[in-house]
C-alpha cells in the first residue's frame, strides 16, 4: 500500500513539513512550487515564488512555535488539484494585528492545491480566522 495516493499529497505533505513547520526550510518553495506559484486567501492573491516566501516569513513570524498538521487529504481523479483540511497550533506573536501575549492559538482551514508540471501551482486558502479573532479578543476583556 502506497503512503501517498498521488504526486500531489506528496508535494503537499512535504510542503506543509517544510515551509510551515520547524525547522523552515523557505527554499523548499522554490523545489515544490512554480514560478508563478499564487496563494489566493480572503485577503487578496499573493502571487510569485519570491513575494510568497516573504508573505510566509511575515506570517509565520507572527506564530511561535507553529505547528501545522494536515488532518485530511486527497486528491482529484486526475491528480491536478489535492486538498487538505489543516490545523495550526502554536503561540501568539501579533496574528492577525493582535497584541503579541504568548497565548496559545488554535487555526484551522481547508487549502485546495493545484498540481502542475510535478509542482505546486495555486493555493485557495480558507482558515478560520474569525474564529480566531474572537479567541484572540476575548482574551483582551
Amino acid at each position: 500500500m502506497a503512503l501517498f495516493d498521488s504526486q500531489g499529497e506528496k508535494l503537499l505533505t512535504e510542503f506543509w513539513a517544510k515551509v510551515y513547520n520547524l525547522p523552515q526550510d523557505l527554499d523548499a518553495i522554490d523545489r515544490l512550487c512554480t514560478d508563478d506559484f499564487i496563494l489566493s486567501n480572503p485577503d487578496g492573491d499573493v502571487v510569485g515564488r519570491a513575494v510568497f516566501k516573504e508573505w510566509v516569513r511575515a506570517f509565520t513570524s507572527r506564530i511561535r512555535d507553529m505547528r501545522l498538521k494536515s488532518l485530511d487529504m486527497f486528491s482529484s481523479a486526475d491528480g491536478t488539484r489535492v486538498v487538505s483540511r489543516w490545523v495550526v497550533t502554536g503561540y501568539n506573536q501579533g496574528v492577525l494585528g493582535s497584541p503579541p501575549d504568548d497565548r496559545p492559538i488554535q487555526l484551522s482551514g481547508i487549502a485546495v492545491m493545484q498540481v502542475r508540471d510535478g509542482k505546486l501551482a495555486h493555493n485557495w486558502v480558507e482558515r478560520s480566522a474569525y474564529e480566531l479573532s474572537q479567541q484572540l479578543a476575548n482574551r483582551l476583556v
